[in-house]
């Protein structure tokens, strides 16, 4: 008899993840993309400051990456479900390639440059949406959490090595660092081409309406659904607490090290200290745990996250500052892959992309206005004392949204009712998936069906 868990039971393998064709052409084309992202935000803030001497416009550099999410990344990432997943990846990768590779041009006027990072910036929410869209075509089940996980650990140590390969290159050759970045787009272009299925768009030309309505409905679908709403309401509340110590990190330093030379550091390891944490809680509880564990566990997690910087109000030293922002990072890398696990087995394929941009756009602009305000606040009292507080607050704001999260039996209708919605070629809600919620007009259908996998273990991993 095999000693095996039931499938519904056991965590997914990275075997079993890596036996997709098409994961392994995402994962790799991502996994340069963004150590080519971090190295190049490195080199551009040094590139800039280089030919300024102006902290602001070196800043506003390292900023421009993030204003689409801000001021339209919904809009934009809409546009991804209009089009062939693929299409929009490769497209996008290609017009990142020769903008990042104009850029490296030699005496290239800062404000065309940082005109030109804006431009490389509007491409990310399309291909990011499409990326995530597709995800869930490719990987099912379990293989799709077990992804995300590696995909969050990825990119925290993508981050890690491109910002150190990234300083280590910016004061000598920042553009290089720009053109080893061109490579990484024009490396994804080429993976995803040859290695990623062709699909038709989620949103056939016969189900469109208008960009700013299709946005909205994204926006009505996500905080429409009970189950939906409360996975939007942790993890919008969990990113006011988690990004604190990272966004106050050249200023907690400099307390920490006073008149000393060891300022930076102290910044290096508290930056470092929650991607390394989120690594850790990602592939351990990822790999480790059984997948209803992992999701009963969201609430817990999602507690503890700001639980563990509440120690900070003691005003420990450097090593307990390190240690918080680890653990806190660990707590979250354990929650949103469950999270977001849960939130596409919720979401009909035809909205995927949308709903994507909703999270992104919201995840961008709370975690600005955490560090914006706890920023203003560090500069009236005592940092140290700041971030225990918020963290306080956050502990009591996520507890609060923990006794509003569905009960089991809701979410399994919910996943269970989205996929056979899916599974129908129509992306409407069935009844039951989303309580207060109905599109007034059929919904497009689904961008496929689930896609041939050759692994030959592929079954087991499905919830």
């Amino acid at each position: 008899m095999s000693n095996q868990a039931p499938a519904a039971e056991r965590p997914a393998t990275f075997r079993e993840v890596f036996g997709s064709a098409e994961y392994r052409a995402l994962y790799s084309s991502a996994a340069a993309s963004w150590f080519g992202d971090y190295l190049a935000k490195a080199a551009v803030t040094a590139l800039v400051y280089q030919s300024t001497d102006s902290v602001a416009a070196s800043a506003a550099a390292f900023a421009t990456s993030y204003l689409p999410w801000v001021v339209g990344g919904p809009l934009l990432a809409a546009v991804a479900e209009r089009y062939r997943y693929r299409g929009v990846m490769v497209t996008c990768d290609l017009i990142r390639m020769v903008l990042i590779a104009l850029v490296a041009i030699e005496g290239m006027p800062v404000p065309l440059m940082i005109g030109l990072l804006f431009l490389v910036a509007l491409a990310n929410p399309p291909a990011q949406a499409a990326r995530s869209a597709v995800l869930p075509l490719v990987l099912t089940g379990d293989r799709l959490v077990v992804g995300l996980s590696l995909n969050q650990s990825t990119s925290q140590a993508a981050q890690v090595v491109g910002y150190m390969a990234g300083a280590a290159l910016a004061p000598f050759y920042p553009r290089l660092a720009l053109m080893i970045d061109a490579l990484t787009f024009g490396f994804s272009a080429l993976v995803l081409r040859l290695g990623l299925r062709d699909r038709p768009p989620a949103m056939p030309e016969a189900y469109r309406t208008h960009l700013l309505h299709e946005t909205a409905e994204g926006y009505r679908l996500v905080f429409g659904t009970r189950v939906l709403r409360a996975i939007a309401v942790i993890v919008f509340a969990g990113m006011l607490f988690a990004i604190v110590p990272e966004g106050l990190a050249a200023a907690w330093a400099a307390d920490l090290a006073g008149q000393g030379d060891n300022r930076g550091l102290f910044q290096g390891l508290i930056m470092v200290a929650n991607p390394v944490g989120w690594i850790m809680g990602g592939l351990l509880i990822g790999r480790l745990v059984p997948p209803e564990t992992r999701r009963r566990m969201i609430r817990v997690f999602a507690v503890l996250a700001p639980l563990t910087l509440v120690p900070a109000v003691a005003n420990p030293p450097v090593v307990g500052v390190v240690l918080m922002a680890a653990v806190c990072g660990f707590c979250m890398g354990s929650q949103l892959p469950a999270a977001n696990g849960l939130f596409v087995q919720v979401l009909p394929n035809g909205f995927r992309a949308r709903a994507f941009g909703v999270m992104q756009s919201g995840m961008q602009v709370l975690q600005g206005l955490a560090v914006l305000v706890t920023g203003l606040l560090a500069d009236m009292f005592p940092l140290y004392a700041v971030v225990g507080v918020w963290s306080a607050g956050g502990v009591v704001l996520l507890t609060l949204a923990g006794l509003q999260w569905p009960r089991p039996q809701e979410i399994r209708m919910a996943v269970d009712a989205a996929a056979a919605a899916n599974a129908t070629g129509s992306a409407a809600l069935a009844p039951g998936t989303a309580n207060n919620h109905r599109p007034d007009r059929q919904a497009a259908p689904s961008a496929g069906p689930a896609p041939d996998d050759s692994s030959a273990d592929a079954n087991a991993a499905h919830a």
